[in-house]
């Protein structure tokens, strides 16, 4: 048994009006490129499907022999026009028949005439890639109004089916193509129907040696479907779509301790890569051309960055620390905190004006602002608007004291009335529970740190706290 694996990202055709013909077409490229053109040409112009024998026969396979028998009678009517024009032409006695020359003259033209135009079509596969006539097909201007254009697509891949399965009675091995289809999650709802169509498509053939393995989000592809025509006469139940598509359905568990640290630490080695190696080199490359040394300043603040970058990446890594908990399992958000925290902490080394991170702030706090900032975006920009609104109207030293739950807390009845025009930025919010004992717990910022972080916060979308802050304005007026 062997699997040829085929990777298809969805959104490198996202742009294209037929997504689904992008589909076909990788398929077709990659077999034409693992087998070589030159095969799949001759099957094209000679071949036949196989077809396998039933009943109680011995035979493996039975192959239809009309391309053949076409093809060595060709070659036995072009030997019989050469031996006659041959002995019309050099026989003695036989030279003065000119119509026996006529004839052999006319066999052999025919007969090799016939082997050209056989070779000229293979000739003319191998050059033009299935990939390249469905493209030509597509790019049509009679494209909308081509009646026959999807069963011409149906032609080309029943033409690669069929040599897939002549090339596994000629390896003598079982041939499974694989195709991985992923970021179909962030393109349009109707391109992710088609794509969906063109696998029912692909698949309705039962011997079709095609495997799909579609790495989506459902949470995102079923609101898609729903919002196309796929659904009439099921509903308007996109997961009931999906289950009837799906014949193995298999949902990802949450990350483990073990697999998350994985991830962590390849995350974090290119961020070490970025920022350690890169520096080092850039002082190494100044000392060697013989360059003026930056200011002691600026050293001793790109001395203190690393410092503090290892120190954070440290508290990620310990499994002790209850910031380890709050981890995200998803590796791209993973990937975005570990480069977040890096920006985070130079700006605040930066924003400070001298050596060291603000005494009342560590590295392990500006992580865990990042964390927070990463899991739960709607929360925190509501108990950001709520303070920077508590500051405009009263500004007093008690309130910088106060901690940022207890803000939070105070004012989660107005988020409650607002949660319908909110929706989708509660939506983005990890564990509620999570978050209460983050911030009332482990983690217990208060206004003044809060004031401080939020001018280096760079992985908060800050549309949604102006959006919030307009809401509660339309509110009050109200």
């Amino acid at each position: 048994l062997e699997f040829l694996f085929i990777r298809f990202s969805a959104w490198q055709y996202a742009g294209c009006d037929k997504l689904w013909a992008g589909l076909v077409t990788t398929l077709c490229d990659n077999v034409r490129h693992h087998f070589g053109p030159l095969l799949l040409s001759f099957y094209h112009v000679m071949g036949t499907r196989p077809r396998y024998a039933s009943g109680f026969s011995q035979k493996e396979w039975v192959l239809k022999t009309d391309t053949c028998l076409k093809l060595w009678g060709l070659l036995f009517v072009l030997a019989v026009g050469l031996t006659v024009l041959l002995v019309a032409l050099l026989v003695p006695g036989i030279k003065d028949h000119h119509a026996l020359k006529v004839v052999g003259s006319a066999v052999t033209s025919l007969s090799g005439s016939g082997l050209v135009l056989g070779a000229v079509s293979v000739l003319k596969n191998l050059l033009i890639s299935e990939k390249q006539k469905i493209e030509r097909l597509t790019n049509s201007e009679r494209f909308a109004s081509q009646l026959g254009f999807m069963s011409k697509v149906r032609n080309e891949v029943e033409v690669l089916v069929g040599f897939l399965d002549f090339m596994e009675i000629f390896e003598r091995r079982q041939l499974r193509v694989v195709l991985e289809i992923t970021s179909l999650d962030i393109c349009y709802p109707e391109k992710v129907a088609g794509v969906l169509n063109a696998m029912n498509t692909l698949l309705s053939d039962a011997n079709a040696p095609f495997i799909f393995i579609l790495a989506v989000d459902p949470s995102v592809i079923v609101p898609c479907l729903e919002q196309t025509g796929c659904m009439k006469g099921l509903a308007d139940n996109g997961y009931l779509y999906l289950n009837r598509t799906v014949t193995l359905p298999f949902s990802i568990p949450e990350m483990g301790a073990r697999s998350r640290l994985r991830c962590l630490d390849a995350a974090i080695q290119t961020r070490e890569d970025l920022m350690y190696r890169v520096i080092t080199g850039n002082i190494e490359r100044r000392r060697a051309k013989g360059a003026p040394e930056p200011p002691s300043d600026r050293r001793q603040l790109d001395a203190d960055a690393v410092r503090c970058i290892h120190e954070a990446f440290g508290c990620l890594h310990d499994g002790a620390d209850p910031l380890a908990r709050y981890l995200p399992t998803n590796g791209a958000h993973l990937r975005r905190i570990v480069n977040t925290i890096p920006i985070t902490l130079r700006l605040l080394l930066y924003r400070s004006g001298v050596p060291g991170v603000p005494d009342t702030l560590s590295p392990r706090d500006a992580a865990a602002w990042v964390v927070l900032a990463d899991q739960w975006p709607c929360r925190l920009s509501w108990a950001l608007q709520c303070l920077e609104d508590a500051w405009q109207s009263r500004p007093t030293p008690e309130l910088g004291a106060r901690s940022l739950w207890s803000i939070f807390q105070e004012h989660l009845g107005e988020l409650s009335a607002l949660r319908q025009p909110l929706h989708n930025a509660l939506s983005l919010d990890g564990d509620p529970e999570l978050f209460q004992t983050f911030l009332a717990h482990d983690f217990p910022f208060d206004a003044t740190d809060a004031h401080t972080l939020l001018g280096v916060t760079v992985n908060l979308d800050h549309s949604i706290r102006h959006r919030m802050g307009l809401l509660r304005g339309l509110a009050r007026l109200q």
